[in-house]
Protein backbone atom coordinates (compact mmCIF):
# COMPACT_ATOMS: atom_id res chain seq x y z
CA UNK A 1 0.00 0.00 0.00
CA UNK A 2 1.85 3.57 -0.91
CA UNK A 3 0.31 5.48 1.79
CA UNK A 4 2.65 6.02 4.27
CA UNK A 5 3.09 9.03 7.18
CA UNK A 6 6.98 8.22 8.08
CA UNK A 7 9.46 10.92 7.40
CA UNK A 8 12.34 9.66 5.53
CA UNK A 9 15.85 10.38 7.16
CA UNK A 10 16.16 13.51 4.94
CA UNK A 11 12.90 14.97 6.27
CA UNK A 12 13.58 14.54 9.74
CA UNK A 13 17.30 16.01 9.84
CA UNK A 14 15.41 19.06 7.79
CA UNK A 15 12.66 18.97 10.89
CA UNK A 16 15.20 18.81 13.37
CA UNK A 17 17.33 21.86 11.75
CA UNK A 18 14.23 23.89 11.32
CA UNK A 19 13.17 23.58 14.96
CA UNK A 20 16.74 24.40 15.78
CA UNK A 21 16.34 27.39 14.07
CA UNK A 22 12.92 28.49 15.31
CA UNK A 23 13.78 27.58 18.96
CA UNK A 24 17.40 28.83 19.00
CA UNK A 25 17.10 31.36 16.57
CA UNK A 26 13.85 33.09 16.77
CA UNK A 27 11.96 32.92 20.01
CA UNK A 28 14.49 34.56 21.86
CA UNK A 29 13.66 37.72 19.87
CA UNK A 30 9.55 37.03 19.13
CA UNK A 31 7.97 38.46 22.56
CA UNK A 32 9.86 41.63 22.01
CA UNK A 33 9.21 42.27 18.39
CA UNK A 34 5.47 41.25 18.87
CA UNK A 35 5.32 43.85 22.06
CA UNK A 36 6.53 46.56 19.66
CA UNK A 37 3.97 49.14 19.36
CA UNK A 38 5.18 50.39 16.04
CA UNK A 39 4.53 47.17 13.63
CA UNK A 40 7.42 48.27 11.73
CA UNK A 41 9.78 48.74 13.94
CA UNK A 42 8.51 44.58 15.28
CA UNK A 43 8.71 43.79 11.48
CA UNK A 44 12.67 45.22 11.20
CA UNK A 45 13.17 43.76 14.17
CA UNK A 46 13.53 40.29 12.22
CA UNK A 47 15.55 41.85 9.63
CA UNK A 48 18.67 39.92 11.39
CA UNK A 49 16.86 36.34 12.15
CA UNK A 50 15.41 36.45 8.44
CA UNK A 51 18.91 36.83 7.02
CA UNK A 52 20.19 33.63 8.87
CA UNK A 53 16.74 32.25 7.45
CA UNK A 54 17.80 32.93 4.14
CA UNK A 55 21.32 31.19 4.55
CA UNK A 56 19.62 28.12 5.43
CA UNK A 57 17.42 27.87 2.86
CA UNK A 58 13.86 28.87 4.52
CA UNK A 59 13.69 31.56 1.81
CA UNK A 60 14.37 30.23 -1.39
CA UNK A 61 14.24 26.30 -0.60
CA UNK A 62 11.17 25.80 -2.46
CA UNK A 63 12.42 27.78 -5.93
CA UNK A 64 13.94 25.12 -8.76
CA UNK A 65 17.74 24.56 -8.39
CA UNK A 66 18.20 25.49 -11.82
CA UNK A 67 17.61 29.30 -10.52
CA UNK A 68 19.43 28.64 -7.35
CA UNK A 69 16.79 27.25 -4.94
CA UNK A 70 16.40 23.79 -3.36
CA UNK A 71 14.46 22.59 -4.99
CA UNK A 72 12.18 20.98 -2.09
CA UNK A 73 9.02 19.83 -2.37
CA UNK A 74 5.99 21.31 -1.41
CA UNK A 75 5.75 18.36 1.58
CA UNK A 76 8.83 18.73 2.34
CA UNK A 77 8.33 23.01 2.90
CA UNK A 78 5.13 21.58 5.28
CA UNK A 79 7.53 19.68 7.53
CA UNK A 80 9.93 22.67 8.02
CA UNK A 81 7.43 25.32 8.23
CA UNK A 82 5.07 23.68 10.74
CA UNK A 83 8.26 23.90 13.21
CA UNK A 84 8.43 27.94 12.38
CA UNK A 85 4.83 28.50 12.83
CA UNK A 86 4.46 27.00 15.98
CA UNK A 87 7.01 29.65 17.37
CA UNK A 88 5.64 32.71 15.44
CA UNK A 89 3.63 32.36 12.22
CA UNK A 90 3.73 36.09 11.41
CA UNK A 91 7.35 35.31 11.05
CA UNK A 92 6.85 32.11 8.67
CA UNK A 93 4.23 34.24 6.90
CA UNK A 94 7.55 36.44 6.19
CA UNK A 95 9.17 33.78 4.27
CA UNK A 96 6.47 32.17 2.56
CA UNK A 97 5.04 35.24 0.66
CA UNK A 98 8.58 35.50 -1.48
CA UNK A 99 7.44 31.88 -2.69
CA UNK A 100 3.69 33.52 -3.16
CA UNK A 101 4.92 36.60 -5.12
CA UNK A 102 7.18 35.07 -7.51
CA UNK A 103 5.03 32.14 -8.24
CA UNK A 104 3.18 34.02 -10.98
CA UNK A 105 6.61 33.88 -12.60
CA UNK A 106 6.93 29.92 -12.19
CA UNK A 107 3.29 29.30 -13.77
CA UNK A 108 3.03 32.20 -16.42
CA UNK A 109 6.21 33.82 -16.88
CA UNK A 110 8.65 33.12 -20.44
CA UNK A 111 12.10 31.77 -19.33
CA UNK A 112 13.77 35.10 -19.57
CA UNK A 113 11.52 36.36 -17.08
CA UNK A 114 11.85 32.87 -14.65
CA UNK A 115 15.83 33.86 -15.49
CA UNK A 116 15.85 37.04 -14.62
CA UNK A 117 13.08 37.29 -11.64
CA UNK A 118 13.75 34.18 -9.44
CA UNK A 119 17.32 34.21 -9.96
CA UNK A 120 17.77 37.49 -8.69
CA UNK A 121 15.66 36.26 -5.39
CA UNK A 122 17.70 32.97 -4.82
CA UNK A 123 21.19 34.58 -5.16
CA UNK A 124 21.21 38.19 -3.15
CA UNK A 125 24.41 38.30 -1.84
CA UNK A 126 22.91 40.85 1.22
CA UNK A 127 20.61 37.69 2.17
CA UNK A 128 17.59 40.18 3.07
CA UNK A 129 15.86 39.58 -0.49
CA UNK A 130 11.81 40.71 0.07
CA UNK A 131 9.06 40.18 -2.91
CA UNK A 132 5.62 41.58 -2.08
CA UNK A 133 2.71 40.43 -3.05
CA UNK A 134 -0.03 42.86 -3.89
CA UNK A 135 -3.33 41.40 -4.65
CA UNK A 136 -5.98 42.79 -2.61
CA UNK A 137 -7.64 46.57 -2.59
CA UNK A 138 -9.29 48.87 0.10
CA UNK A 139 -12.86 48.17 1.51
CA UNK A 140 -15.08 51.01 0.65
CA UNK A 141 -17.88 51.09 -2.44
CA UNK A 142 -17.08 49.69 -4.46
CA UNK A 143 -14.20 48.32 -2.77
CA UNK A 144 -12.28 45.18 -2.14
CA UNK A 145 -11.55 42.25 -3.81
CA UNK A 146 -13.61 38.97 -2.59
CA UNK A 147 -15.44 39.32 -6.09
CA UNK A 148 -11.99 39.99 -7.88
CA UNK A 149 -13.45 37.46 -10.99
CA UNK A 150 -17.10 39.52 -11.12
CA UNK A 151 -17.50 39.43 -15.06
CA UNK A 152 -18.34 43.04 -14.70
CA UNK A 153 -16.02 45.64 -15.58
CA UNK A 154 -17.31 47.68 -13.00
CA UNK A 155 -16.57 44.97 -10.05
CA UNK A 156 -13.43 43.66 -8.64
CA UNK A 157 -9.95 44.82 -8.77
CA UNK A 158 -10.14 49.04 -9.68
CA UNK A 159 -6.36 49.25 -9.74
CA UNK A 160 -5.03 50.54 -13.65
CA UNK A 161 -2.39 49.52 -15.73
CA UNK A 162 -2.62 50.95 -18.71
CA UNK A 163 0.25 49.98 -22.29
CA UNK A 164 1.62 52.82 -23.17
CA UNK A 165 4.80 53.28 -25.60
CA UNK A 166 5.85 50.35 -24.24
CA UNK A 167 5.19 50.69 -20.73
CA UNK A 168 2.68 50.09 -18.07
CA UNK A 169 0.89 52.86 -16.19
CA UNK A 170 -0.26 52.12 -12.67
CA UNK A 171 -2.68 53.65 -10.75
CA UNK A 172 -5.01 52.53 -7.66
CA UNK A 173 -4.04 51.71 -4.02
CA UNK A 174 -3.89 48.45 -2.92
CA UNK A 175 -4.05 47.37 1.13
CA UNK A 176 -3.00 44.52 3.33
CA UNK A 177 0.29 43.43 0.63
CA UNK A 178 2.77 40.89 3.05
CA UNK A 179 6.70 42.86 2.90
CA UNK A 180 6.00 45.51 0.10
CA UNK A 181 7.31 48.45 1.67
CA UNK A 182 10.37 46.35 2.79
CA UNK A 183 12.67 46.74 5.52
CA UNK A 184 12.98 50.42 5.19
CA UNK A 185 9.62 51.35 3.89
CA UNK A 186 10.80 52.21 0.58
CA UNK A 187 9.67 49.17 -1.03
CA UNK A 188 10.47 45.67 -1.00
CA UNK A 189 13.06 44.22 -4.02
CA UNK A 190 9.94 43.48 -6.33
CA UNK A 191 6.19 43.75 -5.73
CA UNK A 192 4.31 40.92 -7.48
CA UNK A 193 1.22 43.24 -8.59
CA UNK A 194 -2.61 42.49 -9.89
CA UNK A 195 -3.80 44.95 -12.10
CA UNK A 196 -6.61 45.42 -14.42
CA UNK A 197 -4.68 45.83 -17.81
CA UNK A 198 -8.13 45.51 -19.81
CA UNK A 199 -10.59 48.06 -18.16
CA UNK A 200 -13.52 46.89 -20.79
CA UNK A 201 -13.54 43.08 -19.32
CA UNK A 202 -14.22 41.42 -16.03
CA UNK A 203 -12.07 39.86 -13.54
CA UNK A 204 -12.05 36.85 -15.43
CA UNK A 205 -10.56 38.14 -18.51
CA UNK A 206 -9.29 41.58 -17.64
CA UNK A 207 -6.80 41.14 -15.02
CA UNK A 208 -2.63 40.38 -15.06
CA UNK A 209 0.07 40.49 -13.16
CA UNK A 210 2.72 42.83 -13.23
CA UNK A 211 6.42 42.83 -11.27
CA UNK A 212 7.18 46.00 -9.47
CA UNK A 213 11.01 46.73 -8.77
CA UNK A 214 11.97 49.03 -6.03
CA UNK A 215 12.91 52.21 -6.66
CA UNK A 216 10.04 52.77 -9.57
CA UNK A 217 8.53 56.26 -9.57
CA UNK A 218 5.09 56.78 -8.70
CA UNK A 219 4.64 54.24 -6.02
CA UNK A 220 4.31 55.62 -2.10
CA UNK A 221 4.08 53.16 0.92
CA UNK A 222 1.36 54.37 3.61
CA UNK A 223 2.31 53.70 7.76
CA UNK A 224 1.89 49.79 8.64
CA UNK A 225 -1.22 48.37 9.55
CA UNK A 226 -1.49 47.96 13.28
CA UNK A 227 -2.56 44.30 13.70
CA UNK A 228 -4.02 42.23 16.56
CA UNK A 229 -1.81 39.49 15.89
CA UNK A 230 1.04 37.93 13.61
CA UNK A 231 2.42 41.81 14.41
CA UNK A 232 5.53 40.85 13.06
CA UNK A 233 4.65 40.62 9.34
CA UNK A 234 4.10 43.81 7.87
CA UNK A 235 1.13 44.68 6.17
CA UNK A 236 0.52 47.72 4.79
CA UNK A 237 -1.43 50.52 1.75
CA UNK A 238 0.51 50.94 -1.40
CA UNK A 239 -0.36 54.02 -3.58
CA UNK A 240 0.40 54.08 -7.47
CA UNK A 241 0.49 57.00 -8.96
CA UNK A 242 1.30 57.11 -12.66
CA UNK A 243 4.07 54.09 -12.19
CA UNK A 244 5.27 52.67 -14.62
CA UNK A 245 7.00 49.54 -15.27
CA UNK A 246 8.41 48.41 -18.91
CA UNK A 247 6.02 45.91 -20.87
CA UNK A 248 8.48 42.74 -19.69
CA UNK A 249 7.48 42.93 -16.80
CA UNK A 250 4.21 42.21 -17.59
CA UNK A 251 3.22 38.27 -17.20
CA UNK A 252 -0.31 36.56 -16.91
CA UNK A 253 -2.59 38.67 -19.21
CA UNK A 254 -5.91 38.20 -18.74
CA UNK A 255 -5.38 35.52 -16.62
CA UNK A 256 -5.01 37.35 -13.14
CA UNK A 257 -7.40 35.57 -11.58
CA UNK A 258 -6.27 32.58 -12.29
CA UNK A 259 -3.17 33.49 -10.64
CA UNK A 260 -5.22 35.17 -7.87
CA UNK A 261 -6.65 31.16 -7.47
CA UNK A 262 -3.68 29.51 -7.54
CA UNK A 263 -1.95 31.66 -5.03
CA UNK A 264 -4.42 30.49 -2.34
CA UNK A 265 -4.07 27.39 -3.68
CA UNK A 266 -0.63 27.04 -3.18
CA UNK A 267 -1.04 29.20 0.72
CA UNK A 268 -3.68 26.59 1.36
CA UNK A 269 -1.35 24.03 2.77
CA UNK A 270 0.82 26.50 3.68
CA UNK A 271 -1.94 28.52 6.08
CA UNK A 272 -2.69 24.78 7.22
CA UNK A 273 0.18 23.29 8.80
CA UNK A 274 0.89 27.35 9.85
CA UNK A 275 -2.45 26.62 11.81
CA UNK A 276 -1.40 22.65 13.17
CA UNK A 277 2.34 24.64 14.33
CA UNK A 278 -0.34 27.32 16.19
CA UNK A 279 -2.70 24.61 17.24
CA UNK A 280 0.62 22.40 18.56
CA UNK A 281 2.46 25.23 20.61
CA UNK A 282 -0.95 25.55 22.35
CA UNK A 283 -1.47 21.87 23.02
CA UNK A 284 2.08 21.08 24.23
CA UNK A 285 1.60 24.07 26.58
CA UNK A 286 -1.22 23.31 28.64
CA UNK A 287 -0.77 19.40 28.15
CA UNK A 288 2.47 20.17 30.19
CA UNK A 289 0.86 23.02 32.67
CA UNK A 290 -2.12 19.86 33.26
CA UNK A 291 0.57 17.83 34.63
CA UNK A 292 1.71 20.00 36.87
CA UNK A 293 -0.99 21.99 38.01
CA UNK A 294 -3.15 20.74 40.92
CA UNK A 295 -6.36 23.98 40.94
CA UNK A 296 -6.15 23.74 45.03
CA UNK A 297 -6.76 20.05 45.07
CA UNK A 298 -3.98 17.37 45.53
CA UNK A 299 -3.39 15.62 42.53
CA UNK A 300 -2.51 17.35 38.85
CA UNK A 301 -5.42 17.97 37.19
CA UNK A 302 -4.39 15.98 34.17
CA UNK A 303 -5.95 13.19 36.14
CA UNK A 304 -9.30 14.99 35.88
CA UNK A 305 -11.54 12.80 33.48
CA UNK A 306 -12.94 16.11 31.76
CA UNK A 307 -9.44 17.47 31.56
CA UNK A 308 -8.27 14.18 30.07
CA UNK A 309 -10.87 13.52 27.21
CA UNK A 310 -10.49 17.59 25.97
CA UNK A 311 -7.04 17.11 25.95
CA UNK A 312 -7.97 14.06 23.71
CA UNK A 313 -10.12 15.68 21.48
CA UNK A 314 -7.66 18.62 20.83
CA UNK A 315 -4.79 16.14 20.55
CA UNK A 316 -7.42 14.11 17.79
CA UNK A 317 -7.81 17.32 15.72
CA UNK A 318 -4.73 18.74 15.12
CA UNK A 319 -3.49 15.39 13.68
CA UNK A 320 -6.17 15.58 11.57
CA UNK A 321 -5.52 19.02 10.51
CA UNK A 322 -2.01 18.09 9.25
CA UNK A 323 -2.16 14.98 7.61
CA UNK A 324 -4.89 16.92 5.84
CA UNK A 325 -2.17 19.98 5.09
CA UNK A 326 0.04 17.41 4.12
CA UNK A 327 -2.20 15.53 1.38
CA UNK A 328 -3.06 19.12 0.33
CA UNK A 329 0.70 20.08 -0.33
CA UNK A 330 1.55 16.10 -1.52
CA UNK A 331 -1.51 17.08 -4.35
CA UNK A 332 0.69 20.54 -5.46
CA UNK A 333 3.55 17.95 -5.29
CA UNK A 334 1.39 15.44 -8.11
CA UNK A 335 -0.72 18.40 -10.07
CA UNK A 336 0.30 21.09 -9.64
CA UNK A 337 -1.61 24.69 -9.19
CA UNK A 338 -4.82 23.74 -11.65
CA UNK A 339 -5.23 19.96 -9.60
CA UNK A 340 -5.23 21.21 -6.29
CA UNK A 341 -7.32 23.61 -5.88
CA UNK A 342 -10.62 22.26 -4.10
CA UNK A 343 -8.37 20.31 -1.75
CA UNK A 344 -6.43 23.44 -0.51
CA UNK A 345 -9.51 25.16 -0.04
CA UNK A 346 -10.85 22.53 1.87
CA UNK A 347 -7.06 22.59 4.33
CA UNK A 348 -7.10 26.44 4.57
CA UNK A 349 -10.73 26.26 5.95
CA UNK A 350 -11.12 23.28 8.07
CA UNK A 351 -7.33 23.27 9.44
CA UNK A 352 -7.79 27.35 10.15
CA UNK A 353 -11.33 27.10 12.05
CA UNK A 354 -9.74 23.71 13.77
CA UNK A 355 -7.23 26.23 15.26
CA UNK A 356 -9.86 28.08 16.45
CA UNK A 357 -11.31 25.67 18.54
CA UNK A 358 -7.78 23.91 20.00
CA UNK A 359 -6.55 27.19 21.29
CA UNK A 360 -10.06 28.13 22.83
CA UNK A 361 -10.45 24.59 24.43
CA UNK A 362 -6.79 25.07 25.43
CA UNK A 363 -8.00 28.58 27.22
CA UNK A 364 -11.02 26.58 28.59
CA UNK A 365 -8.83 23.66 29.95
CA UNK A 366 -5.91 25.98 31.48
CA UNK A 367 -8.49 28.42 32.93
CA UNK A 368 -8.61 32.09 33.96
CA UNK A 369 -4.15 31.71 33.91
CA UNK A 370 -4.41 31.51 30.24
CA UNK A 371 -5.52 35.12 30.66
CA UNK A 372 -1.81 36.12 32.01
CA UNK A 373 -0.19 37.41 28.92
CA UNK A 374 2.93 38.16 31.34
CA UNK A 375 2.94 34.19 31.95
CA UNK A 376 1.65 32.27 29.61
CA UNK A 377 1.64 32.52 25.30
CA UNK A 378 -2.00 31.96 25.18
CA UNK A 379 -2.75 35.21 24.55
CA UNK A 380 -0.68 35.66 21.32
CA UNK A 381 -1.52 32.40 20.11
CA UNK A 382 -4.69 33.35 20.55
CA UNK A 383 -4.83 36.65 18.75
CA UNK A 384 -2.53 35.07 16.18
CA UNK A 385 -4.60 32.09 14.92
CA UNK A 386 -8.02 35.06 14.88
CA UNK A 387 -6.19 35.78 11.36
CA UNK A 388 -6.17 32.28 9.68
CA UNK A 389 -10.33 32.12 9.06
CA UNK A 390 -10.19 35.86 7.90
CA UNK A 391 -7.25 36.88 5.35
CA UNK A 392 -5.63 34.68 2.79
CA UNK A 393 -9.23 34.97 0.74
CA UNK A 394 -11.51 34.90 3.98
CA UNK A 395 -13.33 31.62 4.68
CA UNK A 396 -16.47 32.98 4.48
CA UNK A 397 -14.81 35.17 1.37
CA UNK A 398 -12.92 33.30 -1.56
CA UNK A 399 -11.93 30.00 0.19
CA UNK A 400 -15.55 28.57 0.52
CA UNK A 401 -16.66 30.02 -2.68
CA UNK A 402 -13.55 28.55 -4.68
CA UNK A 403 -14.85 24.78 -3.84
CA UNK A 404 -18.45 25.87 -4.46
CA UNK A 405 -17.20 26.37 -7.95
CA UNK A 406 -15.25 23.77 -8.32
CA UNK A 407 -18.47 21.33 -7.33
CA UNK A 408 -20.46 23.14 -8.68
CA UNK A 409 -18.53 22.02 -12.06
CA UNK A 410 -20.57 19.28 -14.32
CA UNK A 411 -17.23 17.31 -14.64
CA UNK A 412 -16.47 17.43 -10.81
CA UNK A 413 -15.66 13.66 -9.94
CA UNK A 414 -16.82 13.83 -5.82
CA UNK A 415 -14.49 10.63 -5.58
CA UNK A 416 -11.38 11.99 -6.95
CA UNK A 417 -9.84 13.37 -3.53
CA UNK A 418 -10.28 10.04 -1.46
CA UNK A 419 -8.38 8.40 -5.43
CA UNK A 420 -6.16 11.20 -5.00
CA UNK A 421 -7.01 11.78 -8.91
CA UNK A 422 -6.29 15.13 -10.43
CA UNK A 423 -8.92 17.47 -9.77
CA UNK A 424 -8.98 20.55 -12.50
CA UNK A 425 -10.13 23.70 -11.99
CA UNK A 426 -10.15 26.21 -14.94
CA UNK A 427 -11.88 29.51 -15.95
CA UNK A 428 -15.53 27.45 -16.51
CA UNK A 429 -14.88 27.05 -12.11
CA UNK A 430 -14.46 30.91 -11.54
CA UNK A 431 -17.08 33.68 -10.65
CA UNK A 432 -19.71 31.53 -8.45
CA UNK A 433 -21.62 33.90 -6.46
CA UNK A 434 -20.43 37.22 -7.66
CA UNK A 435 -23.38 38.04 -9.17
CA UNK A 436 -26.21 38.35 -6.58
CA UNK A 437 -30.00 39.28 -6.99
CA UNK A 438 -30.89 42.59 -4.48
CA UNK A 439 -34.27 42.40 -3.24
CA UNK A 440 -35.18 45.66 -5.29
CA UNK A 441 -34.17 43.93 -8.29
CA UNK A 442 -36.96 40.92 -7.59
CA UNK A 443 -39.31 44.03 -7.74
CA UNK A 444 -38.33 45.40 -11.09
CA UNK A 445 -40.42 42.70 -13.41
CA UNK A 446 -43.82 43.56 -11.58
CA UNK A 447 -42.93 47.37 -11.61
CA UNK A 448 -42.13 47.56 -15.04
CA UNK A 449 -46.32 45.07 -15.60
CA UNK A 450 -47.79 48.01 -13.89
Amino acid sequence: MPIDFTLTPEQKAMQAAARQFAQEVLKPLVRAADAEPDPQKGFQMMKPVYEIAYQHGLVTGGFPREYGGAGMSNLDLQIAFEEICAVDCGFAFILGVNALALFPVLAYGTEEQKKRFITEACNDPTHSYLCGYAASEPAGVPGGTANFDHPSPQGGIRTTADLVNGEYVINGRKFWPSSSAGWDMKGADMNSVVVRTDRTKGGREGLSVLMVPRGTPGVRYEPCIDKMGMRINQNCDIVFENARVPAENALAIGNGELVINNGFTFTGPVVGIAAVGVARAAYEYVLQWCKTYTAGGTDPIIYHQNVGYMLGDIAMRIEAARYLSWKSAHYLDLYGFDGAQGLSAMTKVFCSEICTQVVYDCMRVMGQNSYDRAAHPLDKLMRDMLGFPIFDGGNMGMQRRKLWGLMAGEKFDPRAYAACDRVHFGKENEGIGVVTTRPEALSEPAAAGR
